[in-house]
Formats: C-alpha cells, sequence, structure tokens
C-alpha cells in the first residue's frame, strides 16, 4: 500500500510539473509568444535608433552649416550681429 501511495504521489507531481510546462505561465507557448514581441520590440527599437541617429545628424548638419554660413558672411561680406562691434585687422 504505502508504495503504491508514493507511486501515485510521485505520478501526480509529475503530472502537475509537466502540465505547469504546457498550459502554466511560464509554458512553451507563452514563452515562445513572449520571444516573439521581444524580438518585434528590438526591430522597433533599432528602427528609432535609426531615425534618432538620422535626425542627430540632420541637426549636426544644420549647425555645422549655419556656422559655416555666418563665418562666410563675416569674412567676405563683413556682417556682424547686432549689438557687435566689427574689428577689421589689415592684411
Amino acid at each position: 500500500m504505502g508504495k503504491r501511495l508514493v507511486s501515485a504521489v510521485l505520478v501526480a507531481l509529475l503530472l502537475a510539473f509537466h502540465a505547469q510546462l504546457w498550459f502554466g505561465r511560464g509554458s512553451v507557448g507563452n514563452v515562445a509568444a513572449m520571444q516573439h514581441k521581444l524580438d518585434e520590440q528590438k526591430a522597433a527599437n533599432a528602427r528609432a535608433q535609426q531615425a534618432n541617429e538620422q535626425l542627430a545628424s540632420e541637426v549636426r548638419d544644420l549647425k555645422e552649416g549655419l556656422e559655416m554660413v555666418e563665418e562666410r558672411a563675416r569674412m567676405e561680406l563683413g556682417m556682424v550681429k547686432p549689438n557687435e562691434i566689427y574689428v577689421q585687422t589689415g592684411r
């Protein structure tokens, strides 16, 4: 009788663990679905990162472009900003 009880308990535990593996919170299907969501999120993050880098590059280009335009306006045309004194040295 004791051996049957132990066997029955072990089989019940095995069934419980097996059910958890297939239907529980950490089940195979659940893990696969979460992995799919993770892959989609990583792809979305990569797209967002690329867009951010492109925008940062455009901002950098605009800043450098404006600095270059300002430098040319100062050197070639002698332009100054408001409330600024321009001193021209002899060349």
